[in-house]
Formats: C-alpha cells, structure tokens, sequence
C-alpha cells in the first residue's frame, strides 16, 4: 500500500460517507499529515459549478446528460488530482465506483460507455482503498427527513436507492481487499473506530 493513498468514501444517501469522511480529515490534521479532502461532484472551483447544475431541484436532465455533467466535473478535478497524487494523502467523496452504481445500476447508463471515459479521463490515477457506507432503507429514510434543505439526489424513490446500494455491493465484492463495508446502522462511535483504524494502517 502507498503511504501517500488515494482513499474514497461510498455510499448512498443517510449512509454516514460524508460524516466519516470529515472524521478522517480531522484526525489526520491532528496528526499532522498532509492531506487534501474533495468531493463529487464539487472539489475544484469549475467541478462546484457543475455541481450546483446538477443537484438543483428545477434541473430536469435525462441520464446521458447527468452522466456527462458528473463526468464533466470530475475532468475538473483532474486538475488537483493530479497535482497531488502520491503527493498527498487523498480523501474523496465519491468517485468511480458511485457514477458506476448511480448511472448504470440506478439509472440504467451502459456500463461500458462510463468505463471507457472513466478510463481517459483518470489514465494513471488509482483507488487505493474505498471505505463502503450501507444503510438500511428506514434509516435512510430517516436521516433525509432531518436534512434542512433537499437536492434533486435525495428525491429518487425507494426503490431506486435500494439498487444503487446494491451496485455498490458488487463492486465490492470484486475486490474485498480494497474495501471495508461498514454498516452505518451501528453505533457511529464503533464505525469511526474501525475507520480511524484502518487509515492507521493504510498511511
């Protein structure tokens, strides 16, 4: 494993990603380790802009288009991604492994499409390890209700979430040396400790 990894935090809504992903970036600060946090879409100033476009309520784009946004704003990332890559400690939230599951698994986009610009736009830069955040559907059900404010994200029914979860399961499954499940139902206290744990010995 690379001391200086590129780490992603996956999930679907409710999950506890974004929670744990600031927990991480906590503590390495703490610990004096160099790092840099982005999330997807959003990251770089062009990518916020993007993303804005495509969470707003009154955005009404089918899924081709939605890919090609979410992808478009992580072409603007590649800006710092590769300014930083082994240089830095890496903390993301989402990336690949979310286009896959949101775009192929949750919306039906042909997976070989998101691969082959996945492929061009990223070249050399790879996932070192993905912490995976599950929910059950109540939880998560839950948790939106205690949102202030709802994007276009957090609106898809039920059943929609339930098979993005499931994409993301496969994915892990593929390679479960590069993944940690952790089932956000628990205490967050005990997930933040396996978490913590972990990036000890990833760094």
């Amino acid at each position: 494993m690379y001391k200086k990894p590129l780490i992603v935090f996956e999930g679907i809504e409710g999950s506890g990603k974004s929670l744990h992903i600031s927990n991480v970036s906590r503590y390495l600060h703490k610990k004096k380790i160099d790092h840099i946090k982005l999330r997807e879409p959003g990251g770089s100033l062009n990518s916020e802009k993007i993303r804005k476009l495509i969470l707003n309520n009154k955005s009404n784009f089918n899924k081709d288009t939605d890919l090609l946004l979410y992808l478009a704003a992580r072409s603007e990332n590649l800006v710092l991604l590769n300014k930083y890559f082994r240089k830095k400690v890496i903390l993301i939230d989402r990336f690949i492994d979310s286009t896959i599951s949101y775009q192929h698994y949750g919306l039906g986009v042909n997976l070989n499409l998101i691969k082959v610009i996945n492929k061009y736009l990223l070249k050399n830069i790879k996932i070192d390890f993905t912490f995976l955040n599950t929910v059950s559907k109540n939880n998560m059900i839950k948790r939106l209700k205690l949102r202030k404010s709802l994007n276009r994200y957090d609106k898809f029914n039920e059943s929609f979430y339930q098979n993005v979860q499931k994409g993301f399961l496969k994915l892990a499954k593929k390679d479960k040396k590069k993944y940690l499940i952790i089932d956000s139902n628990l205490d967050v206290k005990t997930n933040k400790s396996l978490i913590i744990d972990k990036i000890d010995k990833l760094i």
